[in-house]
């Protein structure tokens, strides 16, 4: 039986659905990569993300155990009112081969139309089930990139801490942007736009103070942390010219996840963008101690930024690829 979860998913919910993400993780992703928390499956569960309407299906067994769930995003932001975003379609291992994965996906065809939705698009590991999957459904890799990981105690022992050119600063906070720098902040977000997307059919976000603090809050009501480094032109009275972010989805996570790192285009050229990574290190190790590593996907036609994390010590762990389907 497919079911559509409410809003405030129940705690027998929450378990099952955690139940299946859990057991297709340990099969499908190297014993390297950390088992995603009960905490962070609430989070994604009952607080939605922003700039879009989440729906989650799951398909059940007789004894009420789930044997598939699947996470859909539908864009509201108008730019990208034609895409939705394939957060999770995973099937439990010993229940696979039949059918539930075909079941799970009718299901989210159904919402794509009904949504009017042009492309879906979700991340997948290269060579994976997950691959074999959307390929029989006529998905392709638009944007193939890489996971790579930074051993944090390594990277702070073996790379001095950075400098900054005269009238630039750094400035770091946990959490919502402060107030003195939202405005910028936002404006920083936007230099994402250029980042490269392949083939992917994303129209241009936009961002202001609210939307910048309302994704912080989102993580914060998930149960996860974000920490935050900048670089400020004193120039510019204090702008962001420069900033990176890393997330723990889990306060006892042991490995973060980098979030965007960006440079704004009239700042670029200066080591901006690695010295701001490199001086966050020295903020999380202080403040989260028990973080070991920090992941990042990175697109393989991104060679700035893949020489930037070398150069501070990632490695790649595993291929994997934004897949994308033309409805």
């Amino acid at each position: 039986m497919l079911i559509t979860l409410g809003n405030s998913p129940s705690a027998a919910e929450t378990a099952a659905w955690h139940a299946v993400v859990v057991a297709a993780h340990d099969l499908d992703l190297p014993a390297s990569v950390p088992e995603p928390s009960i905490t962070e499956t609430v989070g994604k569960l009952r607080v939605p993300s922003t700039g879009g309407r989440s729906v989650h299906m799951a398909t059940t067994a007789p004894d009420g155990s789930y044997t598939g769930v699947a996470s859909l995003m539908l864009f509201t932001e108008p730019a990208n009112r034609h895409r939705a975003f394939l957060n999770a379609l995973v099937v439990r291992p010993d229940a696979r081969r039949h059918g539930v994965g075909a079941a799970l996906w009718a299901a989210v065809r159904d919402e794509l139309s009904s949504a009017g939705r042009g492309s879906v698009a979700t991340v997948l590991e290269v060579g994976g089930a997950g691959e074999a999957f959307v390929d029989s459904l006529g998905f392709t890799n638009v944007l193939p990139l890489g996971w790579y990981v930074q051993r944090v105690r390594r990277a702070l022992e073996e790379i001095p801490p950075p400098s900054l050119p005269a009238g630039l600063r750094f400035a770091d906070w946990t959490g919502v942007v402060p107030d003195a720098y939202a405005a910028s902040f936002a404006l920083a977000h936007e230099a994402m736009n250029d980042a490269p997307a392949g083939e992917l059919a994303e129209g241009a976000e936009r961002w202001d103070a609210e939307r910048v603090r309302a994704a912080a809050r989102v993580i914060e009501e998930r149960g996860g942390v974000i920490h935050t480094s900048v670089v400020l032109d004193a120039a510019r009275g204090d702008a962001v010219v420069a900033y990176t972010e890393v997330v723990l989805r889990d306060p006892a996570d042991t490995r973060a996840l980098q979030y965007d790192t960006v440079v704004v285009p009239d700042s670029r050229g200066h080591g901006l963008g690695r010295a701001v990574k490199r001086h966050l290190l020295d903020g999380l190790c202080e403040l989260r101690p028990g973080v070991r590593e920090i992941t990042t996907t990175v697109a393989d036609e991104n060679t700035g930024m893949l020489a930037v994390n070398e150069s501070l010590g990632y490695r790649r762990e595993r291929a994997a690829g934004v897949f994308q389907l033309k409805l």
